[in-house]
């Protein structure tokens, strides 16, 4: 089985040209399913029934994996016994009539303005590479940027006048973001006084945001540094840069967006992922309503 497994491997990333995170989680999940079917004794895929399935799933539910986690592993293994079954190595899909996990549907943590504003402002501008990390935040909050968006940003696609950047998200699709005029100054002072002294420690291949010792920001760094300063702020809320993406769409739609725009910035293929921000964006006018109607 392992030989079908890396056979299915090889296609996404030849194939679906899928980014190298995404085809890593895909392999981490079929190795350990691969694993408790040969634990089962089965030694072929054409062996695989849904009860197998079944007790792969269950089993991940007995060591307490989220929801999420589980719905993701399902997805990899529907996908991949559609692949066994479309080169014929098995004559059929048993998890093709298989219902996917229920998900509950969970509300993203959301900053206010307040908030936002709070940790921009902690940044010491005595610190250590204090501009890097107040472009980086601007950046993340002006432009919703997912974290490895943000890390694998270039030179060459930052188009400031007009403020824009050129941005690779999911797929290696391409999309040009609006930067704001704060973010905008922020990154023009970094890329003037501290960037050209890291570039020269490692070749960065025009990556935008760099380490102390030259080397692009990975996503744990960028991690790093958003807790600090949220620490910082005296903010006790747990804070990610995808809290700041989530922000930074729940916000606009406040101030009247687009939804279509808002799908369009963050990159999201389907509109359906943008509305989960229409109801947080309820939550808020409820809340809105609470304090301030007279007769609540």
């Amino acid at each position: 089985m392992e030989a079908h497994l890396h056979d299915y491997i090889t296609m996404l990333r030849v194939e679906r040209n899928l980014a190298l995170n995404t085809i890593d989680a895909y392999r981490r999940d079929l190795k350990n399913y691969v694993s408790y079917l040969e634990a089962k004794g089965l030694n072929s895929v054409k062996s695989i029934k849904q009860k197998h399935i079944r007790g792969f799933i269950r089993e991940l539910a007995d060591i307490h994996l989220s929801a999420s986690s589980i719905s993701r592993v399902f997805s990899s293994i529907r996908s991949y016994h559609s692949f066994l079954n479309s080169e014929h190595f098995s004559e059929s899909n048993p998890s093709q009539l298989l219902d996917a996990p229920k998900l509950p549907r969970k509300l993203p943590e959301v900053l206010t303005i307040q908030e936002v504003d709070a940790i921009l402002d902690a940044v010491d501008k005595s610190a250590p590479l204090a501009k890097r990390d107040r472009a980086l935040l601007e950046i993340l909050y002006s432009t919703g940027l997912r974290v490895s968006e943000a890390c694998g940003m270039n030179l060459t696609g930052l188009m400031l006048d007009p403020e824009m950047i050129r941005v690779t998200g999911k797929g290696d699709k391409e999309r040009l973001v609006p930067i704001s005029v704060r973010a905008k100054k922020r990154l023009k002072k970094y890329l003037k006084h501290e960037r050209p002294v890291l570039s020269r420690k490692f070749e960065t291949k025009g990556i935008v945001f760099l380490s102390c010792n030259g080397k692009p920001l990975t996503r744990m760094s960028v991690y790093n540094i958003l807790k600090k300063w949220t620490q910082a702020a005296e903010i006790t809320k747990k804070v990610s840069p995808h809290t700041m993406r989530h922000s930074f769409a729940t916000h606009l739609l406040e101030g009247g967006a687009d939804l279509r725009a808002v799908q369009e910035m963050l990159g999201h293929a389907d509109i359906s992922t943008t509305q989960i921000y229409t109801h947080l964006d309820k939550e808020y006018l409820k809340e809105v309503h609470r304090t301030f109607h007279p007769r609540w």
